[in-house]
């Protein structure tokens, strides 16, 4: 089997003197959309941030491409072909949504044209000249992904997509999500929406305390369920 695009051993990570991340090991394989679940406050957004390079006090080892990035600046990590798409989403509010979708740097060949993302995305084509301030929070989140998808980046890292969102709005930021995948994107995806992500992770990796507790493929997911309340206490 062909090495993970992107593969974490051993990772701690720290918020000044809080110990936040102890141990975490996971691996995302060209292609996959892997989820990581838990209850709030788990750890899972700190591992996006620790792989990003946000948070600067960590230890272990993450691989992306071959690429060792524990020691990388930011700067540097964002360019190596890995998009983070935050929970607040980061866009540019006072911007259009053309200006915003013009400004990401392109970091490897293959990114999206504005034409192509607006095949994508038909609610942007239509919102092309509003600032992101008049978008709503669906049309926000598509545009904070879009942004991604012009720069080539290989992997996709993105934190709570579907949060609150309406129902329709989920439906689509899923079937983008399911687009993706089928045109090779590989995405490490926190979600707390079971249904939502059953639909298009290939495997899950539940956390606790900081930690990987235990990790399967989507189609164990209705057996882990018992499991599954006992740590996330629903």
């Amino acid at each position: 089997m062909s090495e993970p695009l992107l593969s974490v051993r051993g990772l701690n990570a720290w918020y000044g003197e809080s110990h936040a991340l102890h141990g975490v090991d996971l691996d995302v394989n060209t292609g996959e959309t892997v989820t990581l679940v838990g209850r709030n406050g788990v750890g899972k957004t700190t591992t996006l941030r620790a792989i990003m390079g946000l948070i600067r006090k960590r230890t272990g080892s993450i691989h992306f491409d071959g690429k060792d990035l524990i020691a990388l600046p930011l700067h540097k990590t964002a360019r190596t072909g890995i998009g983070y798409v935050p929970e607040e989403r980061g866009i540019f509010a006072s911007l259009t949504v053309d200006e915003n979708l013009i400004l990401p740097p392109v970091v490897a060949k293959g990114g999206m044209s504005i034409e192509e993302i607006f095949s994508l995305f038909p609610n942007l084509k239509e919102r092309r000249n509003s600032p992101g301030t008049k978008l709503s929070g669906g049309e926000q989140q598509m545009l904070a992904i879009a942004r991604m998808l012009r720069t080539g980046d290989k992997m996709l890292l993105l934190d709570e997509p579907t949060e609150g969102l309406a129902p329709v709005i989920v439906q689509r930021i899923g079937e983008l999500l399911a687009e993706l995948k089928r045109r090779g994107m590989t995405v490490l995806l926190v979600e707390q929406n079971f249904h939502f992500a059953s639909k298009i992770a290939d495997r899950f990796y539940l956390m606790d305390h900081g930690k990987v507790v235990s990790h399967f493929p989507v189609e164990e997911l209705e057996s882990r369920m018992g499991e599954l309340h006992e740590v996330l206490g629903v």
